[in-house]
């Protein structure tokens, strides 16, 4: 273990943690504890949320982090590209990043302090999802730290990203053609899901959300 979690001081809580296949309900009433009702249901998907929660954090780093087991909600609206005007490219459209403005607003709100004394309260619900999901033996705040540096790491962009829609070929024609874009830059398109993720919501975005993983990084991280 490089990264323990210090057992939780919260002597406030009186109700005793549950299974891990009974946790939703406790687990829900925590988060509104610290977020707020109307945040919990515009943001997150509480059901299984720390099993959710685990398996994304895992995902991230790899080449795909699959939207169904997400413990948040998909930002609303469709992916937006700019056409160039002899219609030979296609970049980002600067109005993307509007769409994830608000959710940075929302991690930016949240008390860093209060959410990792949260995480260090139900860490073992944490720590049970990690092994079930297939790591016996390995440490789930270890593997947090490493996705949290992983995530730091990503180089901004601040300049229009150009990207392509990747052809599907087949007798059947794409509904969503909108998830079918990769980036043009063969460096950028070989980062990992959740490196690409950042750079989708734009420089500022990304910047911010960076400035919060730092943070996080320094507070569940022992250097």
């Amino acid at each position: 273990i490089e990264h323990p979690v210090e057992p939780s001081t919260d002597t406030a809580v009186a109700q005793p943690m549950p299974a891990l296949a009974e946790a939703d309900a406790y687990v829900r009433d925590a988060l509104v504890g610290l977020l707020g009702r109307d945040a919990v249901l515009t943001w997150l998907l509480t059901e299984g949320f720390v099993r959710r929660a685990v398996a994304t954090v895992d995902n991230l780093p790899r080449e795909l982090a699959p939207v169904m087991v997400w413990p948040i909600k998909p930002t609303p609206q469709r992916f937006t590209t700019l056409r160039s005007a002899d219609g030979t490219s296609e970049t980002i459209h600067p109005d993307n990043a509007a769409r994830y403005t608000p959710f940075v607003r929302f991690v930016e709100a949240v008390d860093s302090a209060q959410a990792v004394a949260l995480y260090r309260r139900l860490y073992p619900l944490f720590q049970q999802a990690y092994e079930e999901l297939g790591f016996p033996g390995r440490y789930f705040n270890d593997r947090l730290v490493q996705v949290l540096d992983h995530l730091i790491a990503t180089p901004v962009q601040p300049g229009p990203l150009a990207v392509k829609l990747v052809e599907v070929k087949g007798p059947v024609p794409s509904t969503r053609p909108w998830v079918r874009y990769e980036f043009t830059d063969p460096a950028l398109e070989s980062l990992s899901a959740g490196q690409k993720m950042l750079l989708r919501m734009g420089a500022d975005n990304h910047q911010r959300l960076r400035a919060k993983l730092v943070d996080l990084r320094a507070r569940v991280a022992r250097r």
